[in-house]
């Protein structure tokens, strides 16, 4: 059974850092394409961050130079660095998990950034 367990979440002052990570199981981490996507009140889910099977990694404009997609597979781990938060970064991160046609979510960790 597929599990991603985020963590990370809090609340953080107006440029302030977070660090999230998202702890894959019951999968082989190596081979998969994952991400962040997050949801702000009232908002769709939107995408952050993909690290695409191969290497390629892209973000949304807005986070572009302020956030760092990364991953440890030995500890079939995801991370998102998160520098210099704005209060419209503020909503629920989750990670996603792509492998061979399937797709997983976590359970989604809450990010608050006071102005």
């Amino acid at each position: 059974q597929v599990q991603l367990v985020e963590s990370g979440g809090g609340l953080v002052q107006a440029g302030g850092s977070l660090r999230l990570s998202c702890a894959a199981s019951g999968i082989i981490f190596n081979f998969a394409t994952m991400g962040w996507y997050r949801q702000a009140p009232g908002k769709q889910r939107e995408l952050v961050a993909i690290m695409i099977l191969g290497g390629t990694i892209n973000y949304v404009d807005s986070v572009k130079g302020r956030f760092t997609i990364s991953r440890d597979n030995a500890k079939n781990t995801l991370y998102l660095q998160m520098n210099s938060l704005k209060p419209e970064d503020t909503g629920v991160y989750y990670c996603n998990l792509r492998l061979q046609g399937s797709q997983y979510w976590g359970q989604g960790t809450q990010v608050t950034v006071s102005s």
